[in-house]
Protein backbone atom coordinates (compact mmCIF):
# COMPACT_ATOMS: atom_id res chain seq x y z
CA UNK A 1 0.00 0.00 0.00
CA UNK A 2 2.86 2.38 0.93
CA UNK A 3 4.67 1.63 -2.37
CA UNK A 4 1.48 2.33 -4.29
CA UNK A 5 0.98 5.62 -2.45
CA UNK A 6 4.61 6.64 -3.09
CA UNK A 7 4.26 5.80 -6.78
CA UNK A 8 1.17 8.00 -7.01
CA UNK A 9 2.99 10.88 -5.32
CA UNK A 10 5.88 10.54 -7.80
CA UNK A 11 3.50 10.44 -10.76
CA UNK A 12 1.69 13.55 -9.51
CA UNK A 13 4.97 15.36 -9.04
CA UNK A 14 6.07 14.47 -12.57
CA UNK A 15 2.74 15.72 -13.93
CA UNK A 16 3.11 19.02 -12.07
CA UNK A 17 6.64 19.46 -13.45
CA UNK A 18 5.34 18.88 -16.98
CA UNK A 19 2.51 21.38 -16.49
CA UNK A 20 4.89 24.00 -15.06
CA UNK A 21 7.24 23.52 -17.97
CA UNK A 22 4.42 23.95 -20.50
CA UNK A 23 3.16 27.10 -18.74
CA UNK A 24 6.62 28.66 -18.78
CA UNK A 25 7.16 27.75 -22.44
CA UNK A 26 3.74 29.13 -23.36
CA UNK A 27 4.41 32.47 -21.66
CA UNK A 28 7.92 32.70 -23.11
CA UNK A 29 6.82 31.85 -26.66
CA UNK A 30 4.11 34.51 -26.49
CA UNK A 31 6.71 37.15 -25.54
CA UNK A 32 5.56 37.35 -21.92
CA UNK A 33 9.14 37.06 -20.69
CA UNK A 34 8.67 38.70 -17.29
CA UNK A 35 5.73 36.44 -16.43
CA UNK A 36 7.62 33.40 -17.68
CA UNK A 37 10.61 34.31 -15.52
CA UNK A 38 8.43 34.75 -12.40
CA UNK A 39 6.68 31.38 -12.88
CA UNK A 40 9.98 29.62 -13.66
CA UNK A 41 11.55 31.01 -10.49
CA UNK A 42 8.54 30.19 -8.29
CA UNK A 43 8.26 26.62 -9.56
CA UNK A 44 11.98 25.95 -10.01
CA UNK A 45 11.45 25.28 -13.70
CA UNK A 46 13.99 25.95 -16.42
CA UNK A 47 13.20 29.03 -18.46
CA UNK A 48 14.66 27.39 -21.56
CA UNK A 49 12.80 24.06 -21.63
CA UNK A 50 11.88 23.17 -25.20
CA UNK A 51 8.23 22.52 -26.02
CA UNK A 52 6.33 22.39 -29.33
CA UNK A 53 4.77 25.78 -30.16
CA UNK A 54 1.46 26.24 -28.31
CA UNK A 55 1.53 22.70 -26.97
CA UNK A 56 -0.30 23.84 -23.84
CA UNK A 57 -3.16 25.38 -25.86
CA UNK A 58 -3.44 22.23 -27.94
CA UNK A 59 -3.65 19.96 -24.88
CA UNK A 60 -6.17 22.19 -23.12
CA UNK A 61 -8.38 22.40 -26.24
CA UNK A 62 -8.30 18.63 -26.67
CA UNK A 63 -9.00 18.03 -22.98
CA UNK A 64 -11.98 20.39 -22.93
CA UNK A 65 -13.36 18.82 -26.10
CA UNK A 66 -13.10 15.33 -24.56
CA UNK A 67 -14.72 16.60 -21.35
CA UNK A 68 -17.57 18.07 -23.40
CA UNK A 69 -18.00 14.76 -25.25
CA UNK A 70 -18.06 12.83 -21.97
CA UNK A 71 -20.69 15.18 -20.55
CA UNK A 72 -22.88 14.67 -23.62
CA UNK A 73 -22.54 10.90 -23.25
CA UNK A 74 -23.23 11.00 -19.51
CA UNK A 75 -19.74 9.75 -18.58
CA UNK A 76 -18.76 10.64 -14.98
CA UNK A 77 -16.25 13.45 -14.66
CA UNK A 78 -12.54 12.89 -13.95
CA UNK A 79 -11.36 12.02 -10.47
CA UNK A 80 -9.19 15.16 -10.44
CA UNK A 81 -10.74 17.84 -8.24
CA UNK A 82 -9.55 21.11 -9.72
CA UNK A 83 -11.83 23.22 -7.56
CA UNK A 84 -13.46 24.71 -10.62
CA UNK A 85 -16.41 26.94 -9.82
CA UNK A 86 -19.36 26.96 -12.18
CA UNK A 87 -20.68 30.43 -13.01
CA UNK A 88 -24.02 31.33 -11.47
CA UNK A 89 -26.89 30.07 -13.56
CA UNK A 90 -24.76 27.64 -15.53
CA UNK A 91 -25.35 24.13 -14.27
CA UNK A 92 -23.86 20.91 -15.54
CA UNK A 93 -25.46 19.53 -18.68
CA UNK A 94 -28.11 16.97 -17.73
CA UNK A 95 -27.72 13.40 -18.89
CA UNK A 96 -29.62 12.80 -22.15
CA UNK A 97 -33.20 11.53 -21.76
CA UNK A 98 -32.42 8.65 -24.10
CA UNK A 99 -29.42 7.26 -25.95
CA UNK A 100 -28.60 8.83 -29.31
CA UNK A 101 -30.34 7.22 -32.27
CA UNK A 102 -28.10 4.97 -34.38
CA UNK A 103 -29.21 5.77 -37.92
CA UNK A 104 -26.79 3.25 -39.37
CA UNK A 105 -28.09 0.27 -37.39
CA UNK A 106 -31.67 0.13 -38.66
CA UNK A 107 -32.31 -0.81 -42.29
CA UNK A 108 -36.05 -1.44 -42.56
CA UNK A 109 -38.13 0.83 -40.37
CA UNK A 110 -41.44 1.32 -42.19
CA UNK A 111 -44.51 1.08 -39.99
CA UNK A 112 -42.60 1.66 -36.76
CA UNK A 113 -42.88 5.45 -36.49
CA UNK A 114 -43.21 7.00 -33.04
CA UNK A 115 -45.80 9.56 -32.04
CA UNK A 116 -44.52 13.05 -31.27
CA UNK A 117 -45.80 14.13 -27.83
CA UNK A 118 -48.36 16.92 -27.60
CA UNK A 119 -46.91 20.34 -26.83
CA UNK A 120 -48.36 23.52 -25.38
CA UNK A 121 -47.21 26.94 -26.51
CA UNK A 122 -47.08 30.48 -25.19
CA UNK A 123 -46.29 33.85 -26.72
CA UNK A 124 -43.16 35.05 -24.92
CA UNK A 125 -42.30 38.46 -26.20
CA UNK A 126 -41.99 40.62 -29.28
CA UNK A 127 -39.13 42.40 -30.93
CA UNK A 128 -39.74 45.68 -32.74
CA UNK A 129 -39.05 43.97 -36.06
CA UNK A 130 -38.74 40.43 -37.45
CA UNK A 131 -37.46 37.82 -34.95
CA UNK A 132 -34.68 36.22 -36.99
CA UNK A 133 -32.87 33.62 -34.86
CA UNK A 134 -32.65 31.85 -31.50
CA UNK A 135 -30.22 29.71 -29.51
CA UNK A 136 -30.39 27.74 -26.25
CA UNK A 137 -27.49 27.63 -23.79
CA UNK A 138 -25.76 24.21 -23.60
CA UNK A 139 -27.47 23.42 -20.28
CA UNK A 140 -30.88 24.47 -21.63
CA UNK A 141 -31.39 27.06 -18.87
CA UNK A 142 -31.34 30.12 -21.11
CA UNK A 143 -32.47 31.02 -24.61
CA UNK A 144 -31.54 34.10 -26.61
CA UNK A 145 -33.26 35.58 -29.66
CA UNK A 146 -32.02 38.06 -32.26
CA UNK A 147 -34.01 40.47 -34.41
CA UNK A 148 -33.96 42.74 -37.42
CA UNK A 149 -34.38 45.60 -34.95
CA UNK A 150 -30.72 44.90 -33.92
CA UNK A 151 -31.74 43.74 -30.44
CA UNK A 152 -31.01 40.51 -28.57
CA UNK A 153 -33.35 39.25 -25.85
CA UNK A 154 -32.13 36.86 -23.15
CA UNK A 155 -34.75 34.61 -21.47
CA UNK A 156 -34.54 32.32 -18.45
CA UNK A 157 -36.26 29.03 -19.29
CA UNK A 158 -37.37 28.38 -15.69
CA UNK A 159 -39.23 31.69 -15.68
CA UNK A 160 -40.80 30.88 -19.06
CA UNK A 161 -42.18 27.65 -17.62
CA UNK A 162 -43.41 29.51 -14.54
CA UNK A 163 -45.12 32.03 -16.79
CA UNK A 164 -46.96 29.20 -18.55
CA UNK A 165 -48.60 28.09 -15.31
CA UNK A 166 -52.16 29.30 -14.59
CA UNK A 167 -52.20 32.71 -12.85
CA UNK A 168 -48.41 32.70 -12.65
CA UNK A 169 -46.91 35.22 -10.23
CA UNK A 170 -43.37 35.82 -9.05
CA UNK A 171 -42.21 36.04 -5.43
CA UNK A 172 -43.34 39.67 -5.23
CA UNK A 173 -46.81 38.75 -6.49
CA UNK A 174 -46.26 40.43 -9.83
CA UNK A 175 -46.43 38.98 -13.35
CA UNK A 176 -43.56 36.66 -14.25
CA UNK A 177 -41.14 38.33 -16.64
CA UNK A 178 -38.91 35.78 -18.38
CA UNK A 179 -36.81 38.39 -20.23
CA UNK A 180 -33.65 38.88 -18.18
CA UNK A 181 -31.98 41.47 -20.36
CA UNK A 182 -32.22 43.10 -23.77
CA UNK A 183 -29.06 44.12 -25.62
CA UNK A 184 -28.78 46.78 -28.33
CA UNK A 185 -25.18 46.51 -29.44
CA UNK A 186 -25.39 45.95 -33.21
CA UNK A 187 -26.15 48.44 -35.95
CA UNK A 188 -27.93 46.02 -38.29
CA UNK A 189 -30.05 42.83 -38.03
CA UNK A 190 -28.85 39.84 -35.99
CA UNK A 191 -28.21 36.70 -38.05
CA UNK A 192 -27.14 34.09 -35.50
CA UNK A 193 -26.24 33.50 -31.83
CA UNK A 194 -24.29 31.02 -29.74
CA UNK A 195 -23.54 30.51 -26.05
CA UNK A 196 -20.08 29.79 -24.68
CA UNK A 197 -19.92 26.09 -23.65
CA UNK A 198 -18.70 26.84 -20.11
CA UNK A 199 -19.03 30.55 -19.34
CA UNK A 200 -21.90 33.03 -19.33
CA UNK A 201 -20.90 34.60 -22.62
CA UNK A 202 -23.09 35.09 -25.69
CA UNK A 203 -21.77 35.58 -29.21
CA UNK A 204 -23.82 37.34 -31.89
CA UNK A 205 -23.20 37.71 -35.63
CA UNK A 206 -24.79 40.54 -37.57
CA UNK A 207 -25.30 42.10 -40.98
CA UNK A 208 -23.18 44.99 -39.72
CA UNK A 209 -20.12 42.74 -40.35
CA UNK A 210 -19.33 42.35 -36.65
CA UNK A 211 -19.31 39.62 -34.04
CA UNK A 212 -20.08 40.77 -30.50
CA UNK A 213 -18.98 38.96 -27.36
CA UNK A 214 -21.39 39.78 -24.54
CA UNK A 215 -20.82 38.86 -20.90
CA UNK A 216 -24.27 38.04 -19.53
CA UNK A 217 -23.39 38.90 -15.93
CA UNK A 218 -22.02 42.36 -16.74
CA UNK A 219 -22.50 44.97 -19.44
CA UNK A 220 -19.31 43.92 -21.27
CA UNK A 221 -19.62 44.16 -25.04
CA UNK A 222 -16.48 43.35 -27.02
CA UNK A 223 -16.75 43.71 -30.79
CA UNK A 224 -14.16 41.44 -32.40
CA UNK A 225 -11.06 43.15 -33.74
CA UNK A 226 -10.67 42.01 -37.32
CA UNK A 227 -7.31 40.42 -38.09
CA UNK A 228 -7.01 37.82 -40.82
CA UNK A 229 -4.45 35.03 -41.03
CA UNK A 230 -3.91 31.90 -43.05
CA UNK A 231 -3.12 28.64 -41.29
CA UNK A 232 -1.99 25.31 -42.64
CA UNK A 233 -2.03 23.27 -39.44
CA UNK A 234 -3.72 23.36 -36.04
CA UNK A 235 -5.64 26.61 -35.42
CA UNK A 236 -3.91 26.83 -32.06
CA UNK A 237 -0.49 26.74 -33.76
CA UNK A 238 -0.47 30.48 -34.19
CA UNK A 239 3.31 30.95 -33.95
CA UNK A 240 3.81 29.34 -37.36
CA UNK A 241 1.05 31.33 -39.03
CA UNK A 242 1.71 34.17 -41.40
CA UNK A 243 -0.62 36.94 -40.23
CA UNK A 244 -1.74 40.05 -42.07
CA UNK A 245 -3.64 42.96 -40.61
CA UNK A 246 -6.95 44.32 -41.80
CA UNK A 247 -5.24 47.15 -43.66
CA UNK A 248 -3.21 44.67 -45.69
CA UNK A 249 -6.38 42.83 -46.69
CA UNK A 250 -8.62 45.69 -47.75
CA UNK A 251 -8.35 44.80 -51.43
CA UNK A 252 -9.48 41.23 -50.71
CA UNK A 253 -12.15 42.31 -48.19
CA UNK A 254 -11.90 38.97 -46.33
CA UNK A 255 -12.84 40.75 -43.14
CA UNK A 256 -15.67 43.02 -44.26
CA UNK A 257 -18.48 40.52 -44.74
CA UNK A 258 -21.97 40.06 -43.41
CA UNK A 259 -21.65 37.56 -40.51
CA UNK A 260 -24.35 35.01 -41.31
CA UNK A 261 -23.65 32.26 -38.77
CA UNK A 262 -21.53 31.62 -35.64
CA UNK A 263 -20.55 28.48 -33.70
CA UNK A 264 -18.35 28.00 -30.61
CA UNK A 265 -15.68 25.30 -30.51
CA UNK A 266 -16.46 22.90 -27.60
CA UNK A 267 -13.37 24.20 -25.76
CA UNK A 268 -14.80 27.73 -25.85
CA UNK A 269 -11.49 29.19 -27.06
CA UNK A 270 -12.35 29.39 -30.73
CA UNK A 271 -15.31 30.55 -32.74
CA UNK A 272 -16.33 29.82 -36.33
CA UNK A 273 -18.07 32.44 -38.42
CA UNK A 274 -19.85 31.79 -41.69
CA UNK A 275 -20.02 34.94 -43.79
CA UNK A 276 -20.66 36.10 -47.34
CA UNK A 277 -17.12 34.86 -47.97
CA UNK A 278 -17.10 31.15 -49.01
CA UNK A 279 -14.45 30.06 -46.46
CA UNK A 280 -15.33 29.77 -42.74
CA UNK A 281 -13.50 32.29 -40.53
CA UNK A 282 -11.93 30.95 -37.34
CA UNK A 283 -11.61 33.43 -34.46
CA UNK A 284 -9.51 33.16 -31.33
CA UNK A 285 -11.91 34.67 -28.79
CA UNK A 286 -9.08 35.74 -26.49
CA UNK A 287 -7.03 37.66 -29.07
CA UNK A 288 -9.88 38.38 -31.55
CA UNK A 289 -7.63 37.29 -34.41
CA UNK A 290 -9.21 35.66 -37.44
CA UNK A 291 -7.76 32.74 -39.42
CA UNK A 292 -8.58 31.34 -42.85
CA UNK A 293 -7.64 27.93 -44.19
CA UNK A 294 -4.55 27.95 -46.38
CA UNK A 295 -5.77 24.84 -48.21
CA UNK A 296 -9.38 25.74 -48.95
CA UNK A 297 -11.00 24.38 -52.12
CA UNK A 298 -11.94 26.58 -55.03
CA UNK A 299 -15.48 27.85 -54.39
CA UNK A 300 -17.49 30.02 -56.77
CA UNK A 301 -18.78 33.49 -56.00
CA UNK A 302 -22.14 32.06 -54.88
CA UNK A 303 -20.57 30.15 -51.99
CA UNK A 304 -21.68 32.40 -49.10
CA UNK A 305 -22.20 30.36 -45.93
CA UNK A 306 -25.74 30.18 -44.56
CA UNK A 307 -24.83 28.11 -41.51
CA UNK A 308 -21.72 26.72 -39.81
CA UNK A 309 -21.75 24.28 -36.90
CA UNK A 310 -19.10 22.38 -34.91
CA UNK A 311 -19.43 18.70 -34.06
CA UNK A 312 -19.76 17.75 -30.38
CA UNK A 313 -16.00 17.26 -29.88
CA UNK A 314 -14.82 19.94 -32.30
CA UNK A 315 -13.10 17.35 -34.49
CA UNK A 316 -15.10 18.52 -37.50
CA UNK A 317 -17.34 21.36 -38.61
CA UNK A 318 -19.91 21.62 -41.37
CA UNK A 319 -21.07 24.45 -43.61
CA UNK A 320 -24.27 24.89 -45.61
CA UNK A 321 -23.78 27.29 -48.52
CA UNK A 322 -25.82 29.33 -50.95
CA UNK A 323 -24.38 27.30 -53.85
CA UNK A 324 -26.28 24.26 -52.52
CA UNK A 325 -23.16 22.49 -51.23
CA UNK A 326 -22.65 20.88 -47.83
CA UNK A 327 -18.96 20.92 -46.89
CA UNK A 328 -17.26 18.99 -44.10
CA UNK A 329 -14.07 20.44 -42.60
CA UNK A 330 -11.37 18.97 -40.38
CA UNK A 331 -11.50 20.78 -37.03
CA UNK A 332 -7.71 20.62 -36.54
CA UNK A 333 -6.23 21.23 -40.00
CA UNK A 334 -9.16 23.30 -41.34
CA UNK A 335 -8.97 21.32 -44.58
CA UNK A 336 -12.21 20.65 -46.44
CA UNK A 337 -12.40 16.85 -46.28
CA UNK A 338 -15.65 16.35 -48.19
CA UNK A 339 -17.90 18.43 -50.44
CA UNK A 340 -21.43 17.25 -51.17
CA UNK A 341 -22.13 19.32 -54.28
CA UNK A 342 -25.74 19.85 -55.21
CA UNK A 343 -26.87 18.53 -51.84
CA UNK A 344 -30.09 20.45 -52.42
CA UNK A 345 -30.00 20.59 -56.19
CA UNK A 346 -29.46 24.10 -57.49
CA UNK A 347 -31.17 25.58 -54.42
CA UNK A 348 -29.44 27.02 -51.37
CA UNK A 349 -28.45 24.75 -48.50
CA UNK A 350 -29.79 26.70 -45.52
CA UNK A 351 -28.79 24.64 -42.47
CA UNK A 352 -26.54 21.76 -41.41
CA UNK A 353 -26.05 20.10 -38.01
CA UNK A 354 -24.17 17.03 -36.78
CA UNK A 355 -25.83 14.20 -34.91
CA UNK A 356 -24.54 13.65 -31.38
CA UNK A 357 -22.34 10.74 -32.46
CA UNK A 358 -20.89 12.91 -35.28
CA UNK A 359 -21.54 10.19 -37.87
CA UNK A 360 -24.31 12.02 -39.73
CA UNK A 361 -25.28 15.54 -40.77
CA UNK A 362 -28.86 16.83 -41.04
CA UNK A 363 -29.32 19.50 -43.71
CA UNK A 364 -32.17 21.53 -45.17
CA UNK A 365 -32.46 23.60 -48.32
CA UNK A 366 -34.66 25.85 -50.39
CA UNK A 367 -35.58 22.84 -52.54
CA UNK A 368 -38.08 21.94 -49.77
CA UNK A 369 -36.14 18.89 -48.61
CA UNK A 370 -34.51 17.86 -45.37
CA UNK A 371 -31.74 15.27 -45.75
CA UNK A 372 -29.52 13.09 -43.59
CA UNK A 373 -25.97 12.45 -44.84
CA UNK A 374 -23.34 9.96 -43.70
CA UNK A 375 -20.20 11.87 -42.76
CA UNK A 376 -17.74 9.12 -43.65
CA UNK A 377 -18.96 8.59 -47.21
CA UNK A 378 -21.10 11.60 -48.11
CA UNK A 379 -23.90 9.15 -48.88
CA UNK A 380 -27.53 10.26 -48.62
CA UNK A 381 -29.12 8.16 -45.87
CA UNK A 382 -32.64 9.59 -45.52
CA UNK A 383 -34.93 12.28 -46.93
CA UNK A 384 -37.68 14.00 -45.01
CA UNK A 385 -40.32 15.26 -47.44
CA UNK A 386 -43.61 17.09 -47.11
CA UNK A 387 -42.61 20.58 -45.99
CA UNK A 388 -42.26 23.49 -48.41
CA UNK A 389 -39.53 26.04 -47.76
CA UNK A 390 -38.29 28.00 -50.75
CA UNK A 391 -38.14 31.62 -49.59
CA UNK A 392 -36.77 31.99 -46.05
CA UNK A 393 -33.46 30.72 -44.69
CA UNK A 394 -35.26 28.04 -42.67
CA UNK A 395 -33.55 25.23 -40.81
CA UNK A 396 -34.27 21.66 -39.80
CA UNK A 397 -33.36 20.42 -36.32
CA UNK A 398 -33.46 17.26 -34.24
CA UNK A 399 -35.33 17.18 -30.96
CA UNK A 400 -33.17 16.63 -27.88
CA UNK A 401 -33.28 12.83 -28.18
CA UNK A 402 -32.77 12.80 -31.98
CA UNK A 403 -35.89 10.67 -32.35
CA UNK A 404 -37.66 13.39 -34.37
CA UNK A 405 -36.83 16.01 -36.99
CA UNK A 406 -38.62 19.37 -37.01
CA UNK A 407 -38.84 21.95 -39.77
CA UNK A 408 -41.07 24.63 -41.31
CA UNK A 409 -43.79 24.62 -43.96
CA UNK A 410 -43.95 28.16 -45.34
CA UNK A 411 -47.26 28.12 -47.30
CA UNK A 412 -49.32 26.72 -44.43
CA UNK A 413 -47.27 28.37 -41.66
CA UNK A 414 -46.98 25.02 -39.86
CA UNK A 415 -44.39 23.05 -37.92
CA UNK A 416 -43.70 19.71 -39.61
CA UNK A 417 -42.37 16.77 -37.59
CA UNK A 418 -40.93 13.48 -38.88
CA UNK A 419 -39.86 10.29 -37.18
CA UNK A 420 -36.08 10.53 -37.60
CA UNK A 421 -35.59 6.81 -38.31
CA UNK A 422 -38.53 6.09 -40.60
CA UNK A 423 -38.56 9.55 -42.26
CA UNK A 424 -42.37 9.36 -41.99
CA UNK A 425 -44.24 12.59 -41.26
CA UNK A 426 -45.92 12.12 -37.87
CA UNK A 427 -47.29 15.60 -37.06
CA UNK A 428 -48.11 18.97 -38.55
CA UNK A 429 -49.04 21.78 -36.15
CA UNK A 430 -50.10 25.41 -36.65
CA UNK A 431 -47.24 27.67 -35.62
CA UNK A 432 -49.61 30.27 -34.09
CA UNK A 433 -47.50 32.98 -35.72
CA UNK A 434 -49.21 35.53 -37.96
CA UNK A 435 -47.47 34.96 -41.26
CA UNK A 436 -44.47 32.74 -41.91
CA UNK A 437 -42.07 31.97 -39.09
CA UNK A 438 -38.42 31.79 -40.02
CA UNK A 439 -36.53 30.01 -37.22
CA UNK A 440 -37.04 26.94 -35.05
CA UNK A 441 -34.57 26.00 -32.33
CA UNK A 442 -34.90 22.95 -30.04
CA UNK A 443 -33.60 22.72 -26.49
CA UNK A 444 -30.56 20.42 -26.18
CA UNK A 445 -31.75 19.02 -22.84
CA UNK A 446 -35.55 18.63 -22.84
CA UNK A 447 -38.75 18.48 -24.90
CA UNK A 448 -39.00 22.21 -25.60
CA UNK A 449 -38.30 24.55 -28.49
CA UNK A 450 -38.77 28.15 -29.62
CA UNK A 451 -40.03 29.64 -32.88
CA UNK A 452 -39.28 33.12 -34.24
CA UNK A 453 -41.65 34.85 -36.64
CA UNK A 454 -41.82 37.51 -39.31
CA UNK A 455 -44.66 38.80 -37.11
CA UNK A 456 -41.88 39.87 -34.64
CA UNK A 457 -43.04 37.39 -32.00
CA UNK A 458 -41.25 34.62 -30.10
CA UNK A 459 -43.13 31.53 -28.99
CA UNK A 460 -42.03 28.84 -26.53
CA UNK A 461 -43.21 25.25 -26.89
CA UNK A 462 -42.94 22.50 -24.29
CA UNK A 463 -44.27 18.99 -23.93
CA UNK A 464 -47.69 18.85 -22.26
CA UNK A 465 -47.61 16.95 -18.98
Amino acid sequence: MENSSLEQVLQDAKLHRQINSLIVAHLRDNNLYQAASVVASATMTSLNDEAPPNKLLELVAKGLAVEKDEMLRGVPSSAFDLGTSIPSGYGSIPAPRTAAVDFGAVQETKGSSKSFPKHETRHLSEHKNIARCARFSPDGKFVATGSSDTSIKLFEVAKIKQMMLPDARDARDGPVRPVIRTFYDHLQPINDLDFHPQNTVLISGSKDNTINKTCLHAPLILPFLVLCCFFSSSPSNITSISCKTKQEFTSNSYDTHNVRSVSFHPSGDFLLAGTDHPIPHLYDINTFQCYLSANAPEINDNGAINQVRYSATGGMYVTASKDGTIRLWDGVTANCVRSIAGAHGTAEATSANFTKDQRFVLSSGKDSTVKLWEVGTGKLVKQYLGATHTQLRCQAVFNDTEEFVLSIDEPTNEIVIWDALTAEKVAKWPSNHIGAFRWLEHSPTEAAYVTCGTDRSIRFWKESL
